[in-house]
């Protein structure tokens, strides 16, 4: 078992497929500038560096050419009123992620979130699936100056928490994780089946590869 006090989560492709509200909300984004619907699995690909990445991919795909600054502004307006709407409705946890959380507070770890998504969207989340109190400190990609592949918001966390980065696991399914969480001196899972833009997240070399949540218990609590 390694020894870990805290335990630092990836938010989408890590706990819930948000795939589904976000491409509701990329496709009402797009359908109001004029453009037509992109399938799911395309906006799969576009998923994990934040939201201004998204909507910036989900134009360039529409317009066959990167989008200039003003469409992009107002593609941001209409995907943030659009995805308010549905971040929390229908959400769908990865196998396993309720029942480990919950081990994982039982045996005394400290969990914290910090995620791409910008911080107005995750409350709500979070109250949808009852895990609020779950999570000492949550933190959005909009809630420091720098963001995830940055260790800044990682390394925050562990400040505010009073916890060494050393005895600190990063728990992501993007090469965003792998990489923040070695900036910071800490310790990194890589999660096979979230969202890495159709890469191997072996690639990124995270300390633990695993296609299964649960598997989490094994690292953290087998004696």
């Amino acid at each position: 078992m390694a020894e870990f006090d805290l335990i630092q989560f990836d938010l989408d492709g890590t706990l819930i497929d948000s795939v589904p509200q976000l491409a509701q909300a990329v496709n009402r984004m797009r359908v109001q500038l004029g453009f037509g619907e992109a399938g799911e699995q395309a906006v799969r690909h576009w998923v994990g560096n934040g939201a201004d990445m998204l909507v910036r991919r989900a134009l360039a795909d529409a317009l066959g050419t990167e989008p200039g600054d003003e469409l992009r502004r107002a593609a941001r307006t209409a995907f943030d009123v659009a995805y308010d709407q549905v971040a929390d409705q229908g959400l769908v946890f990865y196998p396993g992620v309720l029942d480990t959380l919950a081990a994982l507070r039982r045996a005394g770890k400290r969990l914290a979130i910090v995620t791409n998504k910008p911080y107005r969207f995750v409350p709500a989340i979070l109250a949808a699936a009852g895990l609020s109190e779950q999570f000492e400190l949550v933190l959005g990609g909009d809630s420091l100056p720098e963001k995830k592949p940055s260790p800044a918001p990682l390394l925050h966390v562990c400040r505010q928490l009073d916890v060494d980065p050393a005895r600190t696991l990063m728990v992501g399914d993007s090469e965003n994780d792998v990489l923040a969480a070695q900036a910071a001196g800490m310790a990194v899972v890589g999660l096979t089946y979230g969202y890495n833009y159709g890469r191997d997240i072996a690639d990124s070399g995270p300390d633990w590869v695993l296609s299964d949540f649960a598997a989490l218990a094994d690292i953290l609590l087998t004696d």
